[in-house]
């Protein structure tokens, strides 16, 4: 394969996209994308066919059908979070895209993060999957201040899980915590109550700045058969409960509206008279293409994960006019870092490098390992950034730092501890993008999930584990045959082959990046060719919030 050069700049891009490793590399990724594409057709129908009827027949929309009315037309809602509980909950029938739908969508003009109840599943009954899933929504909204929009269609907390709901700080009472904490920062949020609201879940809508409520629709602590079987009072959910009550008689109701349509409208007429947000503070310039176009993605990541490729060959196809002015290019290889615009948005871009560098009179350098040279780079780069307020977006491909007697005594557990330090104590907006592997101590250094990117994205090709597959499987394996003989066991070669594909299978069934988006390690995955368009408009809702502290990247080891 050969590799990209520059010119003043630019990113000369050779890559052989019509090699046959390119022809190959292009169908496996159309097989993969035509894959997701269907499971992701599947989610979308939520409960199925048969409870979207019965929404219908009630009179509502399902929660689909609520964004496609509430979003400006010629804007798309980017749905985060698609794959939430994915595979999980089979007992209860599954919980498809966990029983909510989160994103982000142009409202009469202004970018707002949606989060609706999917009544067609478990009538929008809170799985843990489901608070997770509303409480990471809520902290996207808090952390880049756009406002939130809720389209409450919930039968509450699912009683049979209540104990993995109800309790912890990642569970349904912070949902609240963040209605407040957004409140007091000015971030506006609106309710529409489209159909059951109720128990602690009545709190929600209350805690924002306005809410409707919409015909037939339930707003209350205690349901009609909860109220007779506690106090004894006999009372039908209307007058307890309905639109009408708390629009004329109790006042909690700001607008009181027809149906889902109305109530939509009532929402984009409140968002058109919102204030605009205070001015971005980060640099921002005319968008340019890219002299590649994204597509050529398919053709130039492997579908083998173990082949080498370099990194900038996929940067010049998400930068603008594949312009990249590259730090310390001559030294930590292994790591790329270089100022770009991507849409117009300056960014600092940290790639982890898969070409391996073979020279002469020079140690050999393997392709997605951090060496001490690049972690040092990659330091000093961030902390360049944050000086100059510039975001931050970190693409891995990363099989962990390196090991051994000479990378421990070039200190590469110091140099490793001061990239993780500065990752940590970062200030300016950061996004990560897995494209390969990320594992170990690597995933932390590139800006993992514990570090707080605003939006964590992944491609289907992403591995997301402690350690490969294979390597994880060896080392689980060895560690079972010595429990086993210890206990006087022998195993055959076939049954020691055996074991070890079993575990391997297991292993890597964990880290497939839909493993991962079920837990909400991962924000969304996302296709290659669809990436340059995701991170524009990422980085408009990251740069959205002009706060951004002091740095103090604290005691560094020297």
């Amino acid at each position: 394969m050969t590799f990209v050069e520059y010119r003043d700049d630019t990113i000369i891009s050779r890559a052989a996209l019509d090699s046959e490793a390119g022809i190959k590399y292009q169908k496996y990724w159309q097989k993969v994308i035509s894959e997701y594409s269907s499971q992701i057709g599947s989610i979308q129908l939520g409960g199925g066919p048969g409870n979207i009827e019965k929404q219908h027949k009630k009179g509502r929309l399902t929660a689909r059908e609520r964004i496609k009315h509430l979003v400006d037309p010629d804007s798309a809602f980017f749905e985060l979070g698609a794959f939430t509980a994915f595979e999980m909950y089979g007992e209860w029938g599954g919980c498809p895209a966990g029983g909510t739908i989160t994103g982000f969508g142009k409202i009469s003009g202004r970018e707002c993060m949606i989060i609706a109840n999917d009544a067609t599943v478990k009538a929008g009954s809170f799985f843990p999957m489901t608070a997770k899933k509303v409480i990471r929504a809520q902290k996207i909204a808090l952390e880049n201040r756009i406002p939130v929009i809720y389209l409450v269609d919930s039968a509450g907390i699912f009683l049979p899980l209540q104990e993995d709901v109800f309790p912890d700080t990642d569970d349904f009472g912070r949902v609240f915590y963040y209605n407040a904490v957004m409140s007091a920062k000015g971030i506006p949020q609106i309710t529409a109550i489209m159909g059951m609201c109720v128990a602690g879940g009545a709190y929600l809508p209350v805690m924002c700045d306005s809410l409707i409520m919409t015909e037939g629709s339930g707003l209350f602590l205690a349901g009609p058969a909860l109220v007779k079987a506690a106090i004894g009072q006999i009372v039908d959910a209307e007058e307890l409960g309905g639109a009408r009550m708390h629009a004329a008689i109790s006042g909690t109701v700001d607008f009181h509206e027809k149906d889902d349509i109305s109530a939509v409208k009532r929402i984009r007429k409140l968002v058109s008279r919102m204030g605009q947000p205070e001015r971005m503070i980060f640099k921002r310039t005319d968008s340019a293409e890219p002299l590649y176009k994204p597509e050529e993605l398919l053709k130039i990541m492997p579908s083998d994960p173990l082949k080498d490729y370099d990194i900038r060959d996929i940067i010049a196809r998400l930068v603008d006019g594949s312009q990249l002015v590259e730090y310390k290019k001559e030294y930590g290889r292994t790591i790329v870092c270089g100022y770009a615009n991507i849409g117009g948005y300056a960014a600092g871009i940290v790639a982890n490098q898969k070409k391996n560098y073979m020279e002469k009179g020079r140690p050999p350098e393997f392709g997605g390992v951090i060496y001490s040279e690049s972690a040092a780079k990659a330091t000093r780069f961030i902390m360049d950034c944050n000086q100059n307020t510039i975001p931050l977006l970190f693409i891995h491909d990363v099989n962990g730092f390196m090991v051994g007697k000479d990378a421990e005594q070039s200190g590469i557990i110091r140099e490793g501890a001061k990239m993780v330090n500065v990752v940590s104590n970062s200030v300016v907006p950061k996004i990560s993008l897995i494209v390969g592997g990320t594992f170990g101590a690597g995933h932390y250094a590139m800006c993992g999930k514990a570090y707080e990117p605003r939006l964590i994205y992944a491609w289907p090709s992403a591995r997301y584990a402690v350690m490969g597959g294979a390597q994880a499987a060896n080392t689980l394996v060895d560690i079972k045959i010595r429990q086993m003989e210890r206990n006087g066991s022998r195993l055959t070669e076939k049954e020691k082959k055996s074991l070890f594909e079993t575990t391997r299978d297991t292993y890597e069934n964990q880290t497939d990046p839909r493993y991962g988006a079920a837990r909400l390690w991962i924000d969304e995955i996302i296709m290659p060719d669809q990436t340059r368009d995701i991170l524009i408009r990422s980085l408009s809702i990251v740069c959205n919030n002009p706060e951004i502290g002091r740095f103090n990247p604290g005691i560094i080891q020297t």
